[in-house]
């Protein structure tokens, strides 16, 4: 017998179609109105139909404005609008609010400076580089070999993990592809050999979004453009905390297992492969580590420049596939599918957030921001820190394309009008590291974002392809370790310049 009331769910959805047609409606009414106003009537002059809306936020205040703005944006964002057509969407419309309809003409302004800006080739470039190694299969091969020489340890497949991830990361730059994968390649391996659900979680979690800060990430293409930065220069710097985040990784990994060996069981002795077997299964991996050392190499060495260093591991790892075998047309065509996706993704945010901010910024937003900022009284590093944890919470609700044009224009001019002197005596950098140094700071700091609870985009690409019996407060839980050694990792990079600057002085004499 049917307890239930089939019209109440009816009810409650037909009340909220109603608000949405209701809002879509008045939205209409308004647009319809401004545009006779556009088409008829003097924009300079008093007269209009029935109302009008240009100009009407001109006489704000930049403190209500800033909240208008950023407010609406979230507002949107939390109603699970995509950020590319909310931020461009929003800038046109506050275009017009606090403007008039020439205000418009910011938009091409913006968008084509950005359209014709070289660097930003690199990034379909070494998506597709990713993708071409990925859909060749040469992921798979490097966990299982990398598997079989740590399988041995105590931990020794959550190292394995991490350590193929860091590889990974310097093949792919692509954070989501490198979690999906390593979930699906380790993570039934780790929970077949009764791993510690959290230790296998954050391993992958951790060790994926590593991609954001080893070269050659995509997000310091898309930062060194913003910031006007040498990509160069910040792929230099960010190779020592790559690998320094990577170790802390693999020692607190080695440590929980030495202390409780029942969190990371060693591999049974019957099923390790000879010395002999290890070193046959590292003929798969000589190809693709070379095709990453030969374009790093390039591009470190200032024989080639971003995009030409990307259409050579482009070029590259599609003979890589071809050396394995795995040269295919339907696995170009899916390779190309995937780059043109990603890449219309990363372009339409650029655009949109672009408009967004350049209203902004022309509104006053930066000098407002800047005088906020040394208003408070905080020291250099306190202002930097401040900074640091807007970056977090902002992680916690917005991607990290997001994060990157609506943040970074905003925070760069603050962090060049500052001395940093050191701390704990330690020496600060110099004015013409700064920028470097506060690249690989934030960096770091939006690989937190990737594993900050509750909308951590790594927290969703694990859930997808964990075991339903693993739950997303486990995978919430496990990713809180792993977020404190990021924290570790950015206050050393904070109290020790000389890691994000050493390397790029050594190569480029800066």
């Amino acid at each position: 017998m049917q307890t239930t009331n089939p019209k109440a769910p009816a009810g409650k959805h037909f009340g909220f179609r109603l608000a949405v047609y209701g809002a879509a409606l008045l939205l209409a009414a308004i647009m319809a109105v401004e545009a006779v106003n556009i088409a008829f009537y003097d924009p300079w002059g008093d007269d209009y139909f029935l109302f009008r809306m240009q100009g009407v936020l001109a006489n704000v205040d930049m403190s209500a404005l800033t909240w208008i703005m950023f407010g609406s944006l979230f507002v949107l964002l939390m109603a699970g609008l995509p950020l590319a057509f909310v931020a461009g969407g929003l800038g046109v419309v506050f275009l017009y609010l606090v403007g008039d309809s020439a205000m418009l003409n910011m938009v091409p302004s913006r968008v084509f400076p950005m359209m014709t800006n070289p660097d930003l080739a690199a990034i379909p470039l070494f998506i597709f580089m990713a993708t071409m190694l990925e859909r060749a299969g040469l992921i798979e091969e490097m966990f299982d070999a990398v598997y079989q020489w740590m399988g041995g340890l105590r931990g020794g497949l959550a190292v394995a993990t991490i350590l193929a991830s860091t590889i990974l990361a310097a093949m792919v730059g692509v954070v989501g592809a490198a979690i999906v994968t390593m979930g699906i390649i380790a993570l039934p391996a780790m929970l077949k050999r009764h791993y510690d659900e959290q230790i296998a979680l954050g391993s992958i979690m951790a060790g994926g979004a590593l991609g954001v800060l080893i070269p050659p990430s995509i997000l310091a293409i898309l930062y060194a453009v913003v910031a006007q930065q040498s990509v160069g220069e910040l792929y230099a710097g960010s190779v020592l905390p790559g690998l320094m985040l990577a170790g802390l990784y693999v020692a607190y990994v080695l440590i929980r297992s030495l202390l409780n060996p029942a969190v990371g069981p060693a591999v049974p002795v019957e099923e390790r492969l000879s010395l002999g077997a290890k070193l046959i299964l590292l003929r798969g991996l000589i190809a693709p580590i070379l095709l990453v050392v030969i374009v790093l190499g390039l591009l470190f060495t200032g024989v080639a420049t971003p995009v030409e260093a990307a259409g050579l591991g482009s070029f590259g790892a599609m003979i890589v596939a071809l050396i394995h075998g795995r040269l295919t047309l339907d696995g170009l065509f899916g390779a190309s599918l995937a780059t043109a996706k990603a890449t219309v993704m990363v372009l339409w945010i650029i655009f949109g957030a672009s408009i967004f901010v350049g209203l902004y910024i022309l509104k006053g937003g930066q000098s407002f921001i800047t005088d906020s900022l040394l208003g408070t009284g905080l020291s250099p590093y306190g202002i930097l820190f401040l900074m640091m944890f807007l970056l977090v919470v902002l992680g916690m609700f917005l991607d990290w394309v997001g994060i990157l044009l609506l943040a970074v224009p905003i925070f760069v001019p603050i962090v060049k009008s500052l001395a940093f002197d050191g701390l704990f005596g330690m020496p600060g950098p110099t004015p013409d590291q700064v920028l470097v140094w506060f690249g690989v700071l934030y960096l770091v700091n939006m690989q937190m974002s990737f594993l900050s609870p509750p909308f951590g985009y790594a927290l969703f690409y694990i859930r997808g392809v964990a075991p339903a019996t693993i739950s997303m407060a486990t995978i919430f839980k496990s990713s809180l370790v792993f977020l404190a050694i990021q924290v570790l990792a950015l206050m050393l990079v904070v109290v020790f310049p000389a890691l994000a600057t050493w390397l790029p002085g050594v190569l480029y004499g800066s």
